[in-house]
């Protein structure tokens, strides 16, 4: 297999999963003790959150096109950003490397369109569900997409940034997120979009009724496939 470049520390927690999602694979595949090819730029969390915060996208804009540049440059055939709100910074870093970069929203939208699905809940942070860059995506599938409503998406923006980035996973947050997912299946939800990477380290799919799509997992599958 060929290198797969990953932009990381958006958070670490979500990074250790593709990683190890990666070599999961690498040895599904290849059996015995072979592991994925992987080059990894860890950038400062702290740094991008309160960037973010500022809306200071431009400044983004730079620091991952500059970490796709340098993994480029060490060897990787493709590039991953291990986050989803951070592919509103795509078309910069696209515009910087020569090698593909592969986008959450389309893997995730080509699993969906796998399952036959057509109308499906997005859960992420504030901008992933309030900004278009996400649904864009998954329209461009033919695929409606229910956003939570105002306290909704507070509740899981909050638990995001303040538990799941430092890696708390807490029941009573669990119960919230469920308790979302089903209030959108009444609505007509066929599916739900764990559109956070950290979102799968606490809902899984036996604790709803309607299918999950884990997008680090299919982000990962979808880059490992790729390097073959």
């Amino acid at each position: 297999m060929e290198v797969i470049g990953l932009i990381g520390g958006i958070t670490p927690q979500s990074t250790i999963t593709y990683y190890q999602v990666l070599n999961d694979l690498a040895q599904q595949k290849y059996g015995g003790v072979h592991t994925a090819k992987v080059l990894v730029n860890s950038v400062d969390f702290g740094e991008i959150s309160a960037l973010q915060v500022a809306g200071k996208w431009d400044v983004l804009d730079e620091i991952m096109a500059n970490a796709a540049i340098s993994l480029e440059r060490a060897g990787a055939s493709c590039i991953v950003i291990c986050a989803n709100t951070m592919h509103l910074c795509i078309d910069a870093v696209k515009n910087k490397v020569t090698i593909p970069v592969i986008h959450i929203a389309e893997a995730t939208a080509e699993a969906i369109v796998e399952k036959h699905l057509k109308k499906v809940l997005l859960l992420g942070t504030k901008y992933t569900m309030e900004k278009t860059f996400y649904t864009d995506v998954l329209e461009s599938f033919d695929i409606d997409t229910i956003i939570p409503n105002p306290e909704d998406r507070d509740v899981i923006h909050h638990i995001i940034y303040a538990e799941l980035a430092k890696g708390i996973i807490s029941d009573e947050s669990k119960e919230k997120y469920i308790a979302i997912v089903e209030k959108a299946y009444e609505e007509g939800a066929e599916g739900v979009i764990l559109g956070c990477t950290e979102i799968p380290l606490l809902v899984k799919q036996n604790d709803v009724s309607i299918p999950v799509f884990d997008t680090t997992t299919i982000h990962a599958t979808k880059a490992f496939n790729l390097s073959l």
